[in-house]
């Protein structure tokens, strides 16, 4: 039986984090000295080293790696405990960690001003990652709440649609489709595309449905974010397939149109996902239905 104590456990976490004895020592206002006690105490009970050295750096052992692991799931634990604990002391204040994929820090940031007016103690943080990482911070419980597109099979989450995310065909206005109408689908086989780079939603959706219509599309580049492709497809380098959401203000100055072609727009949604079982604090539930009740509306009253 392994008798450890949390101060070790979160020592060890900082040291297996930074990877460094003296960055630990300074994040936990500990002498180095001390640090390295609480790590070899550590490892002592665990009967294992945790650390191996290799010149001047240290670097995780395969235990090492497994009490990682078990340190992070822990502390994400005792901080829900602690939240819950706060609430049910009655403190109408609370933390929110939200991630999003970048397609959603188009809207993300005007969802969450609105929620914080209405929760003014509210400390909120928002990252805006890729589709990789926020599957990743799923993985290992590391946020309250994310937000997506298509959510990821194999990993046991929570997902709940709350808002239409169509994905259209976008060029620039001087482009010879621009002014056609009902644009047949197969004509697009014959242009080029700026896309997302592989395993990002939008470039999974597309590639699914013109696989579904037997149709292979020719690809010029590959971008990273939305933003890259709207410059590309204004630059005449091809076309781009995007969520119309990231388009309002290219629409309104006419620097971008959105093609009228056969089966479009692409059908998806946005979820609000989160690790099943989670035990969400009152703030986090009362974010994700807000998203659930409300989120369409607001957007579409942006829109107009």
């Amino acid at each position: 039986m392994l008798h450890v104590t949390l101060r070790q456990l979160q020592v060890f976490e900082a040291v297996a984090r930074h990877l460094s004895f003296s960055r630990a020592a300074e994040e936990l206002h500990l002498t180095q000295p001390a640090v390295s006690m609480q790590i070899k105490q550590l490892e002592e009970s665990v009967g294992l080293p945790l650390f191996e050295q290799i010149g001047k750096k240290i670097f995780l052992t395969d235990a090492g790696n497994e009490v990682y692991h078990y340190s992070r799931s822990i502390a994400q634990q005792l901080a829900e405990a602690e939240a819950v604990l706060e609430e049910m002391k009655g403190l109408k204040r609370g933390k929110l960690n939200i991630s999003v994929v970048s397609t959603a820090n188009y809207f993300a940031p005007q969802l969450l001003a609105l929620f914080c007016q209405r929760n003014q103690n509210v400390t909120l943080s928002l990252n805006v990652v890729n589709r990789e990482v926020l599957i990743n911070q799923l993985a290992n419980n590391e946020m309250d709440l994310g937000v997506m597109g298509l959510p990821p099979d194999g990993l046991d989450i929570d997902a709940e649609p709350f808002m239409e995310n169509p994905l259209v065909v976008i060029a620039p206005p001087n482009h010879p489709l621009a002014l056609e109408r009902n644009i047949p689908l197969p004509r697009l086989a014959q242009e080029t595309f700026i896309v997302r780079e592989p395993g990002s939603g939008t470039r999974s959706a597309m590639e699914r449905f013109f696989a579904q219509h037997d149709l292979t599309l020719s690809t010029g580049m590959e971008m990273s974010t939305d933003e890259a492709i709207k410059q590309a497809v204004q630059a005449g380098m091809g076309l781009g397939i995007v969520s119309m959401l990231t388009i309002a203000l290219e629409l309104e100055t006419g620097r971008l149109v959105v093609l009228d072609v056969d089966s479009f727009p692409i059908r998806r949604h946005w979820f609000v996902v989160h690790r099943k079982g989670k035990r969400l604090s009152v703030m986090a539930q009362a974010f994700k239905e807000f998203l659930l009740r409300e989120a369409a509306q607001v957007m579409q009253t942006v829109k107009e």
